[in-house]
């Protein structure tokens, strides 16, 4: 994979040479690694100065999106410089605004409700709403919970940032409780250790603290 990511496109044979692996071998690997959709057929690179060869030409093999996301990323850590900056230039302030836009872009389509709506319309909107987190890379579930209803989220793809910035957490749950019309009880979070982040929304207001 490394050398596909470094040479390729690349031949089979070329592959061969380089990893000291026999011609079976190699096609085995590359064979595998297409079924699983991590490499693919591709043109070979054009070089300047060489004439097109005739006949028929070999395989070059590269990788697919799916093979390089492989090798991973650091948009968690350029995220943080990020939050850092606006930080930096602006203050814990515009960190808050930053994370509040944020938010209100994941739910822009989802319909607020009042505090005197019914069990039924409080368990649509959550829905909507974990519906609209999952579309951004949350992993998230409703549950009935006696006299409440609970969002979990199993995961947070942001929970590297906001353990630094809790003002992430704070917009979700502020736009959570907006969008439901009512006071809400945040009861576990990824940041503070727990495996899931867990909000309690109470099927009757309660109204927080004046």
């Amino acid at each position: 994979m490394s050398l596909l990511l470094k040479c390729g496109p690349v031949t089979a044979s070329t592959l061969g040479e380089q990893t000291g692996i026999s011609a079976a071998g190699i096609r085995r690997h590359l064979d595998k690694l297409t079924d699983a959709g991590l490499i693919e057929t591709c043109e070979p690179l054009p070089v300047a100065g060489e004439e097109t060869p005739r006949g028929r030409p070999a395989k070059h093999y590269c990788l697919t999106e799916e093979g390089r996301n492989s090798f991973g990323s650091n948009y968690e850590e350029m995220a943080l410089d990020a939050i850092d900056t606006i930080e930096a230039l602006g203050g814990p302030a515009a960190v808050k605004e930053f994370a509040k836009a944020r938010i209100e872009r994941i739910v822009e389509n989802v319909e607020p409700i009042s505090e005197e709506s019914t069990r039924d319309e409080l368990t649509a909107v959550v829905t909507e709403l974990v519906s609209a987190l999952e579309r951004h890379g949350y992993v998230a579930s409703v549950t009935q919970a006696g006299a409440g209803i609970q969002i979990c989220q199993h995961h947070c793809p942001v929970s590297h940032v906001a353990s630094v910035h809790p003002e992430i957490c704070e917009a979700e749950q502020e736009m959570i409780a907006t969008v439901v019309g009512r006071h809400i009880q945040p009861l576990a979070s990824i940041t503070e250790g727990n495996g899931v982040c867990t909000t309690n929304i109470p099927i009757t207001a309660v109204h927080g603290p004046k």
